[in-house]
């Protein structure tokens, strides 16, 4: 099939474009840089066709709904819409001239868990503007398909994580090799008070498998949504001894209230882990794995391992 792959280079992308080449398909990415962030354009990359182009810019001067208007593809995949009005420009170009729309969204729109794990026919009670927003979407693409037919799925990932994308941290924070460097050493990690709070991670390659795997089985894909995320959430406590246990080490962990770990941790780094300690994600892929045969080939120690490893090797990461 002929498919566009739009927001190709980042995350996902790096790791779903091959996979659609290698699958046999007519692979046109839209990007401001023809080139994979997260991959080596070597390998799988050779027969992409690529758009250059800002969707942002384009998206201000009108020109955008235009493009799109004039691409003939089978299959879209958005990666990069992140406003309702940038799905309806969506809706609009690609109605009852497609076979399938595929819309990446996050497990941010579903708000904290009241039952985990937490399923997606549940109710939707996101508490970010960022959440609202891709909650809107989902339900504004789900209207059009019930309304209308419009052939939308929907892919909630995890925290995206990879070899060349560090992971939400054991603190639940993205404060680079900090916290690493100070489970390997057994320095001391302050954690919030219980430790228990989750976060819910899955690798870049999954969430390709899962884009991949709604298109192959699109008459159970269409008109739902699936998350995307590694076989079980962890709990930060969790986190924390498996990566220290990477160094033959116990994780030295101090546990404070949430009021005395701004100072510890400083703002930034803090809010970060305010708002995954009030989601303490936990998502349930027994929808993907029925319908679509998602099978994750990672857990979250495995995309510890892999980007331990990575920072090792690179030198950022030194014991």
């Amino acid at each position: 099939m002929k498919i566009l792959v739009i927001g190709g280079t980042g995350h996902i992308g790096s790791y779903l474009v091959p996979r659609l080449i290698l699958g046999g398909h007519d692979v046109q990415v839209i990007a401001r840089n023809p080139q994979p962030q997260y991959a080596d354009a070597r390998l799988g990359w050779q027969q992409a066709e690529w758009i250059l182009a800002d969707r942002l810019a384009e998206e201000k001067n009108g020109t955008w709904a235009q493009r799109l208007r004039g691409l003939d593809v089978d299959v879209v995949m958005d990666l990069i819409c992140y406003t309702p009005e940038q799905n309806r420009v969506m809706l609009d170009a690609f109605a009852g001239r497609i076979r399938h729309f595929l819309h990446c969204g996050t497990i941010w729109a579903y708000g904290p868990s009241p039952r985990t794990p937490y399923r997606e026919c549940y109710p939707r009670r996101p508490i970010t503007d960022y959440g609202r927003r891709k909650a809107q979407i989902e339900a504004d693409l789900i209207d059009a398909y019930q309304g209308t037919g419009f052939p939308a799925t929907i892919v909630h990932p995890g925290h995206i994580s990879g070899r060349r994308w560090l992971p939400i941290d054991p603190q639940g924070t993205r404060n680079g090799v900090e916290i690493y460097q100070k489970l390997a050493h057994g320095d001391t990690v302050h954690l919030p008070e219980f430790g228990r709070e989750t976060i819910h991670h899955v690798h870049g390659d999954d969430v390709a498998q899962m884009f991949e795997l709604a298109m192959a089985r699109r008459e159970a894909a269409l008109g739902e949504s699936f998350s995307a995320v590694a076989p079980y959430a962890m709990s930060l406590t969790g986190c924390c001894a498996f990566v220290a246990a990477l160094f033959g080490r116990t994780p030295n962990i101090a546990f404070v209230p949430m009021r005395e770990l701004e100072g510890i941790l400083g703002k930034t780094a803090f809010g970060a882990t305010a708002t995954h300690v009030e989601h303490s994600p936990c998502s349930s892929i027994a929808k993907a794995e029925e319908l679509l045969g998602y099978r994750p080939r990672y857990t979250t120690e495995g995309i510890y391992r892999e980007s331990i490893e990575y920072l090792l090797e690179t030198g950022e990461l030194k014991i």
